[in-house]
């Protein structure tokens, strides 16, 4: 593997040191062959996570660990990631498990076929394994973000994402980003590409998200969403204005 990672795969976790060693070694397998790092950044966890991420240590010099002091979010241990990313491009997932490690690749070729026009592969869960009252919470907030972003996105809150690093840190940063990254990279003047991928159940640990989390809050950042995109404008282009022919290059042309 290369000392400069073009990949650097960005895993938020809380409480999550059951899944640890799973996914770091399933993570590794999809990632074979590719100039890649992983950073794990551990949002303030409370149980074994600290434990868990130095033991997957041993022997992985491409897995990277962050630490939080108290919680800041999950958008918040993304940028922590991201910021310290050596990798031109970045790819997220969640660290419960539930994502699949093995669409990584399919992402970041997704992306890279795209051209430069493309500036995020967004996954999109099928056969969700949640519970009816989360996937019914899930429905709703696609629903009214769907409509009112209109980003052609079915399912923005997969974690699953590859995305270029340049391009994540035009975004404006606040607290719940990576539930409106389709939109936002829009914004910006990229397209985004989708691809289809599984979704698995969580084997232990609980969701750190709950009702308030995942609705009622939504709705009011989809609110400062919708007025960032309203409010934005085309960047104009400047252009350099030349000497005059003939004029010397010292000429002082005033200002």
């Amino acid at each position: 593997m290369s000392d400069v990672p073009h990949l650097s795969v960005v895993v938020p976790v809380k409480n999550e040191g059951g899944n640890i060693a799973p996914l770091v070694a399933e993570i590794e397998a999809a990632c074979a062959g590719l100039a890649f790092e992983v950073i794990y950044v551990d949002d303030g966890s409370t149980d074994g996570t600290p434990a868990a991420l130095a033991a997957a240590r041993a022997g992985r010099p491409w897995l990277r660990v962050l630490r939080h002091a108290r919680s800041g979010g999950q958008s918040a241990a993304v940028r922590s990631g991201a910021l310290a990313a050596r990798g031109t491009i970045i790819a997220t997932l969640d660290g419960d498990g539930q994502n699949d490690p093995a669409f990584i690749p399919i992402l970041l070729d997704a992306l890279e076929a795209a051209g430069p026009a493309a500036g995020l592969a967004q996954g999109q869960r099928r056969g969700r394994k949640d519970g009816r009252f989360k996937m019914l919470q899930s429905r709703i907030a696609n629903g009214v973000r769907g409509r009112l972003l209109n980003d052609s996105t079915r399912d923005t809150g997969c974690g699953l994402k590859v995305f270029h690093r340049a391009v994540y840190l035009r975004l404006p940063y606040f607290d719940a980003l990576h539930r409106f990254m389709p939109a936002l990279v829009a914004r910006e003047g990229f397209s985004v590409v989708h691809r289809d991928v599984v979704d698995r159940p969580r084997l232990t640990g609980v969701s750190n998200y709950g009702l308030f989390d995942r609705l009622w809050v939504g709705l009011l950042d989809l609110a400062g969403v919708w007025w960032l995109i309203r409010r934005k404008r085309a960047d104009p282009r400047p252009e350099e204005i030349a000497l005059p022919a003939g004029a010397p290059a010292d000429q002082d042309v005033g200002c």
